[in-house]
């Protein structure tokens, strides 16, 4: 059995620990209300440029934009994970970065070759420690994301995914040029509750698109909860339809691109106040098993104590009777 020291030393040890995981579970849980105002502020404009860009492609003459059109043979697909910039939020990290290798099996599996890119230290970690370094990286505003981080990626993967897997495109880090891709796939963190946050993959490009009575149908959108967005032309356009349609399609995946980061933003810092709240509950029940253990070796001692004082006044007692 541990000494009295011991027990204490390590009942100190538990109580600093524990007053790490409370403060990280109290500034998570000030940031999940942020992060979800910030996913509310984005919704509006993300419902608005999705109702634009069907109308403009219900009224343009043909379909033709790269980003509508599928590729006749797909080879190289680029693959966007989303994970956070901090360690300390449980299985969040694990949990994309798991499905994102399901996907990538996934295209292997249909003979495309998968292009890694990276948003946050965690992401950028695992795969470096695997020898597998990722074509880019973004890092350093996974808790408060902005739309200018979403661009700074989305202008680079949509001018790969315009060039093709046949083309070139200048890499982001300026070391040469690296060859373009034919499907954009981005893997992230939904936000479903506090409780609850789901990997989820969706393919940015190309966007899917069918025709259903005369009206468009967006089945990939992902920002809305419906599986389809159906509308109606009922503007006139100045340009025409196909150009503002060329022109805004970019614009379109970059709200998707930033919504994800929200949704992920909330999810992590949801998925940090679960694990800081059971690390902090570990540290309570640790630290009062620890005390009772304690509380039994110091009142051992203290018998022990008492019984060798008992023992001493007794053998004097003896002593003292024979003489």
């Amino acid at each position: 059995m541990a000494s009295l020291r011991e027990l204490r030393s390590r009942i100190r040890g538990v109580n600093s620990i524990k007053k790490i995981t409370k403060a990280q579970e109290l500034i998570a849980t000030s940031r999940i209300t942020k992060a979800q105002a910030r996913v509310a502020a984005a919704k509006p404009y993300s419902e608005e440029i999705t109702k634009v860009v069907s109308e403009l492609a219900s009224a343009s003459k043909n379909l033709a934009h790269p980003l509508l059109t599928e590729r006749p043979n797909p080879r190289r697909a680029a693959v966007l994970v989303i994970t956070s910039d901090s360690g300390m939020c449980g299985g969040y990290n694990s949990n994309v970065l798991k499905r994102a290798e399901e996907l990538m099996t996934t295209l292997r599996d249909e003979g495309k070759e998968s292009v890694l890119y990276v948003m946050g230290n965690k992401g950028l970690t695992y795969y470096t420690f695997r020898n597998r370094t990722p074509m880019a990286s973004w890092t350093g505003f996974s808790q408060q994301p902005k739309y200018t981080d979403a661009s700074a990626a989305c202008n680079h993967l949509v001018e790969s995914f315009m060039a093709g897997s046949g083309g070139e495109v200048p890499a982001p880090n300026g070391t040469g040029n690296i060859a373009g891709v034919d499907e954009l796939h981005i893997v992230y963190t939904r936000f479903v509750s506090m409780l609850t946050q789901t990997p989820e993959v969706r393919r940015l490009a190309p966007i899917q698109v069918s025709f259903v009575d005369e009206n468009f149908d967006m089945g990939a959108d992902m920002m809305s909860d419906s599986p389809t967005a159906v509308a109606k032309a009922q503007y006139e356009f100045e340009p025409d339809a196909d150009v503002l349609l060329a022109a805004l399609l970019p614009k379109y995946i970059n709200t998707r691109v930033y919504a994800s980061l929200l949704e992920a933003a909330a999810s992590e810092s949801a998925a940090r106040r679960t694990a800081m709240k059971a690390a902090t509950d570990n540290a309570n029940e640790l630290a009062s098993n620890l005390s009772r253990q304690a509380n039994s070796v110091r009142q051992a001692n203290i018998t022990q104590e008492i019984s060798e004082i008992v023992g001493g006044v007794n053998a004097l007692a003896a002593s003292s009777d024979r003489d």
